[in-house]
């Protein structure tokens, strides 16, 4: 263990550090609570033997610092008192102290306490590991149930808190954003025709292109079955809709075969709808779904392979005379 003595007898220190190198700890030594205090906020120590008198920072004093600013770090605390008095002894436990000594000193007694010491201080060292596992534990149960487990992307739940949190800063910070829902085309029937593990395997694929491809502003998530979303931070609709096509272009050039498909080119592709909230508008994040789902609806209906967009919400935008209000 490390141990520091504090004391301001030289004599006392001297014979103190004899007694606990003897016992193969680590020892330092300070002359005064002063040094101890700045040694003991620069370094970690596993116990500290302090006197109870000394000039300026005196021992209970050191003890209530330890406990009060230092608590990022557990130190066992033996205060030694000249006074085997019980009002002085329960005044330094209540100010922090584990433990008391009174001088002269026994070496007996000082292995004794630093055997209650290591066992302490290993207790201690145990519950810190425990927690920060618990806490990775917790970090990573938390990712889990924000992650889609077949595509790796985030799921609905994380999708709508990013949503909630992209619409409240929009509305805070005047500035726009925008949603573009896709849905791979033809999904079903390529189930049919190449097996639903083939079918996973294709989403896993889109998904990492949306993942390649996305850049600095935009988040993709899982949004349910074959359909994903991109939220685009501080975008109007003629961009929203050139990231979107941007990934759509992508996906296309995986050029997984789709045999089964109706309509050409005879490979997996996606249709996408885009959806942008501008400044002034009164569209809540749930219309701004519909309005994008309205727009992949068309984008379908047109022959799919291709991105639509609402300008329903920019339209919405307020005239100047009615900026004020």
């Amino acid at each position: 263990m490390r141990v520091l003595i504090a004391d301001d007898d030289a004599t006392s220190r001297l014979v103190l550090k004899s007694m606990v190198s003897k016992l193969d700890h680590k020892c330092l030594v300070a002359e005064d609570g002063t040094q101890a205090w700045e040694m003991l906020s620069a370094e970690k120590f596993d116990v500290l033997l302090t006197d109870w008198l000394m000039p300026g920072i005196d021992g209970p004093e050191l003890c209530r610092r330890v406990r009060a600013d230092l608590s990022d770090h557990f130190t066992y605390i033996v205060l030694i008192t000249g006074l085997a008095d019980r009002e002085q002894v329960l005044e330094g436990m209540t100010a922090g102290a584990d433990d008391y000594l009174v001088k002269p000193v026994d070496p007996f007694a000082v292995q004794t306490r630093l055997v209650a010491a290591e066992r302490v201080t290993s207790l201690h060292h145990q519950m810190v590991n425990f927690r920060e596992q618990l806490e990775r534990a917790n970090i990573d149960l938390l990712e889990r149930s924000l992650t889609d487990g077949l595509t790796g992307l985030g799921n609905r739940r994380r999708m709508e808190e990013d949503l909630a949190r992209a619409h409240s800063r929009s509305v805070r910070a005047r500035r726009s954003y925008g949603v573009a829902l896709f849905d791979i085309d033809e999904f079903k029937p390529y189930n049919d025709h190449y097996g639903h593990l083939a079918g996973d395997e294709v989403l896993r694929q889109v998904a990492a292109c949306f993942t390649r491809e996305m850049r600095a502003g935009e988040s993709v998530y899982r949004f349910g079955g074959e359909e994903f979303l991109l939220l685009l931070d501080d975008c109007d609709t003629n961009s929203a809709i050139a990231a979107a096509e941007r990934i759509s272009n992508a996906v296309s050039n995986l050029a997984i075969p789709h045999e089964a498909r109706k309509a050409e080119p005879p490979r997996v592709t996606i249709s996408g709808g885009v959806a942008c909230w501008a400044q002034g508008s009164t569209s809540s994040v749930p219309e701004m779904l519909k309005l994008a789902d309205e727009a992949l609806f068309r984008a379908k209906a047109a022959g799919r392979n291709r991105v639509e967009a609402s300008g329903l919400l920019e339209r919405l935008q307020p005239t100047s005379d009615m900026s004020g209000v």
